[in-house]
């Protein structure tokens, strides 16, 4: 049967890159023999000889990192030679080329990345007993692409490492590496900032570099608080 007319739009696009954008909220990864780690539960369809498996915590130290920031996002790795297209709840989809950099991403926004990219977690100073534990997110570093989610479309600053720059933690989504980051509290502003409990914790930033916000606190979970951005969960198994 021929593809009606009104599906042709929505026709998948060949690219011959390992990650391209399918439409703003759709990614598709052709793996050619490459392995890549993904957001489990990510994968939405696949095509070809795919292989599934749980990703792991990446060591021991990294294990007991995990341990100490509670549960995780769970990753999982990808192999073979067919292609896999990936979404997390119709958010949109940002690729972030990679060339021997590093960059910071809250965990919550992370889609997928090659194999070729390591991470690790790091605590934001100043954070520690802020909410239950304190802030933690993922430090990506290598050479390859990392493929990002956010609620809406993202807004791009420029931080000249001079101008105080502040977020809150739930929007910021990711920052360069010459960017250094800390807690602020101000308990006058506590019922005008945020939305997520009218908590006053800000992020600031400062140094030379960049910083992604979303425009959103992230999807709201069962317990009524916003699951996405910097507080959330780091790679658990």
């Amino acid at each position: 049967m021929a593809i009606p007319q009104g599906l042709q739009t929505f026709k998948e696009s060949e690219t011959g890159k390992r990650f391209s954008l399918q439409n703003e909220r759709l990614l598709k990864v052709e793996l050619e023999g490459a392995t890549i780690q993904a957001r489990s539960g990510a994968m939405v369809a696949y095509q070809g000889e795919v292989k599934f498996e749980h990703a792991g915590s990446g060591g021991l130290s990294r294990m007991m990192k995990r341990a100490a920031t509670g549960e995780g996002v769970k990753l999982m790795k990808l192999t073979g030679t067919g292609e896999v297209f990936l979404a997390d709840n119709a958010q949109e989809v940002h690729l972030i080329p990679l060339n021997d950099e590093r960059i910071t991403v809250a965990s919550e926004n992370l889609l997928a990345f090659d194999a070729g990219i390591d991470w690790n977690i790091r605590k934001v100073e100043g954070a520690s007993g802020v909410m239950a534990g304190g802030l933690f997110n993922l430090e990506l570093t290598g050479t390859g692409t990392v493929a990002l989610v956010s609620h809406g479309p993202p807004m791009l600053l420029e931080l000249d490492g001079t101008t105080p720059t502040f977020a809150d933690p739930q929007a910021a989504i990711t920052w360069s590496s010459g960017v250094r980051t800390s807690i602020k509290t101000d308990i006058g502003l506590k019922t005008l900032i945020g939305r997520t409990s009218g908590e006053s914790i800000q992020m600031a930033f400062e140094g030379q570099g960049w910083l992604l916000v979303q425009p959103s606190e992230g999807v709201v979970s069962a317990a009524g608080r916003p699951s996405g951005g910097a507080l959330g969960n780091i790679l658990g198994g």
